[in-house]
């Protein structure tokens, strides 16, 4: 009994320090891969760092969050409640029950129900409120929503090599349930554009494959590598408050979509 007792109980600290070895060496690697200093070359204006929470309604962060630092860059301060689309799509018959959705479908929603402030509908549990209150003025959500986000002001850009470029094109993803159509440009325009567009203090959206953030600024590590400055949707912790930093490369290696006004797109930069 002692020597099964005693082989159950090595085999159980071997699996616990192949487990622990396994640990350390992702822990290590990480640490390998992150550069410990950025220095913020451009840095935009931008409301409070939230937090999406478990709920995969970060789309709906970082399209708010865009609009929110190109009103900053007016001097003109919204800070936009994401709870209140949250609960408009319960509405929409075909909106998923994840609530996933694309940075375009943000767009169409606003259009629809209107957006009010943070204040008026801090959590998901507050109730909708039904008139928006600025500046000794009372707005419903939707005029509220058209002064913040007018009709046709933002252009939705993609990169898709296997798709004719300067076409629009359906984004082809289970959540454009709203089946939004996307210009298709090529990845260094992209590029080029998003780059003048931030450094001119516009707002930018960001998708790849699994994510959406807001781009507020442009940095570069100790190693002279070039990053964009993203808003995260998972609260201001640290070491980085809040902040991601993307690399160029990155960049161009992962971006699926992009959101920025029609302004910025078209401001000289690159081939249109």
């Amino acid at each position: 009994m002692g020597v099964i007792l005693f082989t159950i109980h090595y085999s159980l600290f071997t699996i616990h320090y192949s487990l622990f070895t396994i640990h350390f060496s992702l822990l290590t690697s990480c640490a390998r891969q992150e550069p410990k200093n950025y220095t913020n070359d451009v840095l935009n204006r931008m409301t409070p760092v939230k937090d999406q929470g478990d709920s995969e309604t970060c789309w709906i962060y970082a399209m708010l969050a865009t609009i929110e630092t190109e009103h900053l860059a007016w001097g003109d301060s919204v800070n936009l409640s994401p709870y209140y689309i949250e609960k408009m799509m319960e509405q929409e018959p075909d909106a998923p029950q994840s609530k996933r959705g694309e940075s375009a479908t943000l767009l169409r929603l606003l259009e629809k129900y209107g957006i009010v402030s943070y204040d008026a509908m801090p959590t998901i549990t507050t109730p909708p409120p039904t008139w928006v209150f600025m500046l000794g003025a009372t707005y419903t959500p939707q005029e509220f929503a058209r002064s913040v986000c007018k009709p046709g002001e933002y252009i939705q850009l993609m990169c898709n090599d296997s798709q004719p470029y300067y076409q629009e094109t359906e984004l082809d993803t289970p959540d454009n349930w709203l089946y939004d159509r996307y210009l298709n440009v090529p990845i260094d325009t992209l590029f080029a554009k998003t780059e003048k567009a931030v450094r001119e203090h516009h707002g930018v959206c960001w998708t790849n494959d699994d994510h959406a953030m807001a781009i507020v600024g442009i940095a570069h590590d100790d190693q002279g590598e070039n990053y964009f400055v993203m808003k995260n949707s998972w609260g201001d912790k640290k070491p980085y408050k809040g902040l991601v930093y993307v690399s160029f490369k990155d960049f161009k290696k992962d971006t699926r979509t992009l959101v920025m006004t029609k302004k910025a797109y078209s401001s000289p930069a690159g081939e249109e």
